[in-house]
């Protein structure tokens, strides 16, 4: 079903865009944000990958997939090592894949991810780019359009790999003290990240307020301070907490699955989302 080979030095055009959502505080909406853009991204004709990079495997769980073991994204870095040799298993990239929807693969993620750290600690390669050479060996950006990458509410390796090997990253948050220390402690990261010229560092393609809730007049007011201690990055439109976004998840779906009305205007937030996205990673 899935065709991969070995990279060729001259495969530099069509080059999909990666993009992660990330922030270190977690339910603030980052799983159902990066599982409605990539519905966005396939509603518009591109071919999407998501690639679930948290162990919990939420990500994953929202396209119906769960209890996995053995066949993740986690086994396939490991084979990709050539020092960790004693730990291949005969598992392929296409053993893993899996069609999830139309326009859209997935790579899941299981428990067996959050031992990657501890399992990669005494290898040479560089550690902060594994996942970066394993999208480059399979030439994965030459078959999709846009990969959208999960990230874990942490600050450790895995986040290091996500942030290697994104042209972009969407932060989507709560407005409120915690959510924004958390945003700072990623965006840290990807300080420490520039500092280390290992590679090039994401673009910042803007903010995702989530769960706004208008009916508060104090929400209003730390969205606006949340913003002025955020600089000139885009603030994309504010997320209400609407009942369509709740039925949706219960039932595994994004918002373009339903052609009801009510569902109209979320759908309209995520696609003008794209569009500024794709423009911003021209730029």
């Amino acid at each position: 079903m899935f065709s991969f080979f070995k990279p060729q030095q001259d495969s530099t055009t069509n080059l999909g865009k990666i993009i992660a959502l990330m922030n270190q505080k977690g339910g603030v909406g980052k799983t159902t944000m990066a599982f409605n853009l990539a519905h966005a991204f396939a509603h518009q004709g591109k071919k999407v990958l998501c690639i679930d990079m948290d162990p919990q495997g939420n990500f994953s769980s929202l396209f119906g997939i769960e209890g996995l073991e053995g066949k993740t994204i986690h086994q396939l870095l490991i084979n990709s090592l050539k020092e960790l040799k004693a730990l291949h298993t005969g598992t392929l990239i296409s053993d893993v894949m899996i069609k999830a929807e139309e326009n859209i693969d997935l790579l899941p993620s299981g428990q067996d991810l959050s031992g990657f750290e501890l399992t990669v600690a005494g290898i040479n390669a560089p550690r902060q780019l594994i996942l970066k050479k394993f999208i480059e060996k399979y030439q994965l950006r030459t078959q999709y359009d846009v990969i959208v990458i999960d990230g874990p509410p942490t600050l450790g390796l895995l986040v290091v790999n996500i942030l290697c090997a994104a042209d972009g990253v969407l932060y989507p948050f709560v407005p409120d003290r915690f959510s924004e220390q958390g945003l700072k402690n990623i965006q840290q990261v990807v300080e420490d990240i520039a500092e280390m010229e290992i590679t090039s560092t994401p673009k910042n393609l803007g903010y995702i307020p989530n769960l706004f809730d208008t009916r508060r007049k104090q929400a209003t007011s730390d969205l606006e301070k949340i913003k002025d201690s955020l600089g000139v990055a885009t603030m994309h439109e504010a997320f209400t907490n609407k009942v369509q976004f709740g039925k949706s998840l219960a039932q595994r779906k994004s918002v373009f699955h339903y052609k009801s009305m009510e569902y109209k205007d979320l759908q309209r937030q995520f696609t003008v989302m794209t569009e500024a996205v794709q423009k911003e990673l021209q730029s």
